[in-house]
């Protein structure tokens, strides 16, 4: 398994003043807890924060490396959640959980659609119902994802959790028969729009190239009554 360094510094002020002061200065304001652990108020770096998160799979183990103004103490951990401000996108606080390796966690982990559905190239639609799965294991065992092969899927059928094929050592928690994914068929109101669309298309084009003869001889009509008229006084 691939671990992360992330240098980490205690912080003894919870505050939202000093708080907004470790931001201003490029810091995020983080906690670390655990099963076996006490709560610890950490600032790590932004930008380190920054590049392991945009560089990371969906789980990073990171090694936290805190410095207490005395020592060093290392400490494995998971991101258990990170808040971003809607309006900057900027970190804003990270929680760290720590791991034991010779004790399961439960997480949630992202679903994988592999190929192509046979029933799609039969006019069916694929749909991609659950898109993340949670489960249980080891963190030796812990898998970036979960492909679920959707090939042999066709109009009408699905893949539910319990025919999927997970690593060996994990365990999904959710309902065996919820739905992971199915091709479904196209709904038909939509082909029928789509029709009467066309055929109105259609009507238009034929109502404008039937009116065309009856304009020109509207249009034609005042001239010629107008050359009546000049005839019918010439012979009078």
């Amino acid at each position: 398994m691939e671990v992360t360094d992330l240098a980490a510094q205690i912080r003894k002020e919870q505050k939202k003043g000093p708080a907004r002061r470790l931001r201003k200065n490029g810091f995020v304001p983080a906690v670390f807890y655990g099963r076996s652990a006490e709560n610890m108020l950490l600032a790590v770096k932004n930008d380190t924060l920054v590049k392991i998160h945009r560089n990371k799979k969906d789980h990073a183990f990171i090694k936290l490396i805190i410095d207490d103004g005395e020592k060093k103490i290392e400490k494995l951990s998971l991101i258990k959640e990170l808040q971003i401000q809607p309006l900057t996108g900027r970190f804003y606080h990270a929680d760290f959980y720590e791991i034991d390796m010779k004790h399961k966690l439960t997480v949630d982990v992202s679903l994988n659609l592999v190929g192509k559905p046979v029933g799609v190239d039969n006019g069916g639609e694929l749909q991609h119902i659950k898109r993340e799965v949670k489960v249980s294991c080891l963190p030796a065992d812990l898998p970036d994802h979960i492909d679920v092969d959707v090939t042999s899927l066709d109009i009408g059928d699905s893949i539910k959790v319990k025919d999927m094929k997970v690593p060996e050592g994990v365990t999904i928690i959710d309902p065996p028969d919820a739905a992971v994914a199915s091709v479904a068929v196209i709904k038909v109101a939509k082909l029928e729009e789509a029709a009467v669309e066309v055929t109105a298309e259609e009507g238009a084009v034929a109502e404008g190239a039937e009116a065309t003869p009856a304009a020109e001889a509207a249009a034609a009509a005042p001239a010629e009554k107008a050359e009546k008229d000049k005839k019918e006084k010439k012979e009078k």
